[in-house]
Order: structure tokens, then sequence, then C-alpha cells
């Protein structure tokens, strides 16, 4: 995977491992790993003091964590995913929360666990793209948003 983790904060997800077993570390990594590529792909602002520039959406981190794993997996995306415990939109969103629960993510007001309940087809996002002798890219069209222009 990316980036090692520090020994604190490797410690700590394996407290939230210990208490959630729904999903193993590597799920948990791979959403920050996800974090940080939503964040550049919607073109927000991490250090900034204003929410909006540095938040981004359940929906958002979805498409980001989509578009991460097929550019990490390829085909195998799904299957890496459903090891680890992800099978559908909803873990993400459990898995986020774990982490906020646990003070290793923040969260606003107004987002919601059921911000990230069926945005989307799970297996059909990961599986339906790849094809024999065919086109090597995931899905297109998995009704999110359109992408913000960086500024």
């Amino acid at each position: 995977m990316g980036k090692k983790l520090l020994k604190p904060t490797r410690t700590r997800l394996e407290d939230v491992v210990k208490k959630d077993g729904r999903y193993s570390i590597e799920a948990y990594r791979f959403i920050y790993e996800a974090l940080d590529h939503t964040v550049k792909l919607y073109g927000k602002k991490p250090r900034s003091e204003r929410e909006e520039e540095r938040h981004v959406t359940g929906r958002q981190l979805l498409d980001g964590f989509r578009r991460l794993a097929l550019e990490q997996f390829g085909f195998m995306a799904w299957t890496v995913l459903d090891q680890w415990g992800i099978r559908e939109t909803a873990a993400v969103g459990e898995i986020v929360f774990n982490l906020v629960e646990h003070g290793l993510m923040g969260k606003t007001d107004s987002d919601s666990k059921d911000d990230f309940k069926n945005v989307y087809d799970f297996k059909a996002a990961f599986d339906d793209g790849f094809r024999l002798g065919g086109n090597v890219h995931g899905p297109q069209d998995v009704n999110l948003p359109p992408r913000r222009p960086s500024a």
C-alpha cells in the first residue's frame, strides 16, 4: 500500500479493528488513502481554516474510493475489497464513522452514515467495466455529482 502509518496511528487502528472486526486494518488504511485521493480529485484544501474548502461529502468520498480502487487494483478491485470486508457503499460509511468515533477522522454536523447507503451498486461499480479483450476501465457513470474543477 502507499504510505506507512505512524506507530501511534497503527496502534489506534488496531484498537478500532479489535472493537469492530468486520473490516481489516487494510480497509481502514485504504479509506485514508481514498480520502487523500478524493481531496485532490475535488480540488479541496485539506489545511484550510474554512470547512467548505476542506470537507468532502460521503458521495464524493465514495467516488474517490471507487476511482482509487480501480486505479490500484484494476480488475481485482472487487476481490481485494471483498477480502477486506467492504462489500457495499454502506461499509465505507461504517469504516468512516468508526474512525470518527475513535478520533481518527473528522465530520461535520450534517454528515451521516446514511450519506453512504446505496449510493451505487458496489459489485457493478468494480466488476462491470472489465471484459476480456475489452475495456480495462471501470464504469464511469455511477450517478455521482460531477467533479468540481481544480482552482
